[in-house]
């Protein structure tokens, strides 16, 4: 019986220059086995490293990786060269773009490649990387069932009120609309919530995933009412390359006025903004924090991206009708105990009480006893949701006829 059966799933989860990748167990929960990055896809110092269960490095060394197909194939090659006995029952794909249709995972077919590009334009510093990802594990296991798990399917739900701009409806019509990312691992978090503290995640929680890339999420009841991110991931809080949202009438005055190209302007907003625009000097929030005492620009930069997060989380707060929780997650929001500090001060009004202990120690809770607001720290993990998805797949009616 196939609800017997232990079965690998290999989860591939591709960033604009990064690609993290995953094998799971599953039978009756998803053991993760085996795990890895592949970081500066198509720039100078190509890296690769893979552990084991316990986290022991297999591989770990720098090399070339001219493009997102390359390293499927880096790490495809590796595993039939050291795991030739890993037999493969499916492969699941973080896709960041799902559009106006797809709120769940979808077979990958080539009619679903097809409407992937499509989609290009919305986000062209990751569907190309995904896409081109999705193709090459096709080639490598034509005969095994490949699921597309979108970032923006858990926000698909948002009332239409939060999801369109003020723009001609026209424009709304033909999909320019505010998607929101992250959903992975907000979902993630969500579900964790409610193993953890089921009565919290019936409330009104705001989850702030902070890492290279950020945004924010209000959850109501487990679902997404609002977030910050919009029609791309290039909008809501500044990030780490990315300036999030602007005035539009400053691209305007760079397109008319500087005469930046369109490929520039993406280059600008996207990959020299945010936190290493402002610093000068690192998008890497740990940097930042080391210069901060002697370097006023890095101080800035920090400070600018703590009093950003301050104000859209008490949007994200309005949005809710008031807050009982508030998650910090992503590689920020779990390690940088300052940073959370700063975004929480002046707070209070809100319910927001920080004990400084706890917050150090990343404590899973780093509120103060009593306060009316419960602040979580925790960790996400968006290949172990893309892996729970895959495992319910396999064992659906739709794949088992």
């Amino acid at each position: 019986m196939l609800s017997q059966t232990i079965q690998k799933i290999l989860i591939i989860n591709t960033g604009s220059s990064s690609l993290k990748v995953a094998v799971f167990e599953t039978g009756r929960g998803e053991t993760q086995i085996l795990s890895g990055a592949f970081e500066r896809i198509g720039l100078p110092g190509g890296h690769l490293r893979l552990s084991d269960a316990q986290s022991k490095a297999l591989i770990d060394q720098q090399m070339n990786l001219p493009d997102h197909g390359a390293a499927i194939d880096e790490l495809l090659g590796w595993l039939r060269g050291h795991r030739p006995n890993l037999n493969l029952d499916a492969v699941g794909h973080r896709v960041v773009h799902g559009g106006l249709v797809y709120r769940e995972p979808q077979r990958i077919t080539p009619e679903l490649i097809d409407t992937l590009q499509g989609l290009i334009p919305i986000a062209p510093d990751h569907m190309p990387q995904a896409i081109q990802a999705i193709q090459a594990a096709v080639r490598a296991y034509p005969d095994l069932p490949q699921l597309a798990c979108f970032d923006t399917a858990f926000h698909r739900g948002m009332p239409r009120i939060a999801q369109i701009y003020p723009l001609p409806r026209r424009l709304a019509d033909e999909g320019i609309v505010r998607y929101g990312f992250h959903g992975l691992s907000y979902e993630y978090i969500t579900q964790e919530l409610r193993a953890v503290a089921p009565h919290e995640a019936t409330g009104r929680v705001i989850i702030a995933h902070l890492g290279n890339g950020a945004s924010m999420a209000a959850v109501s009841d487990g679902i997404s009412i609002d977030t910050t991110m919009g029609f791309t991931p290039a909008g809501g809080l500044m990030m780490g390359t990315r300036a999030g949202d602007l005035d539009p009438g400053v691209l305007l005055y760079l397109l008319t006025e500087q005469k930046v190209t369109p490929a520039a302007l993406n280059e600008l907003v996207n990959r020299q903004a945010g936190l290493v625009g402002v610093s000068g000097t690192s998008a890497d929030m740990r940097d930042l924090l080391e210069r901060e005492p002697t370097d006023v620009h890095a101080a800035e930069a920090v400070s600018l991206f703590c009093y950003q997060a301050r104000k859209h989380l008490g949007a994200m707060a309005a949005a809710l009708g008031g807050l009982d929780v508030l998650i910090f997650t992503g590689g920020i929001g779990e390690h940088a105990a300052r940073v959370r500090l700063r975004i929480c001060e002046g707070l209070e009004f809100l319910g927001i009480r920080l004990d400084a202990r706890r917050n150090e120690a990343h404590a899973p809770i780093v509120s103060r006893e009593g306060s009316s607001v419960t602040v979580r720290v925790m960790k996400t993990d968006e290949e172990r949701v893309i892996a729970k998805a895959v495992n319910r797949f396999l064992h659906s009616p739709d794949h088992r006829s």
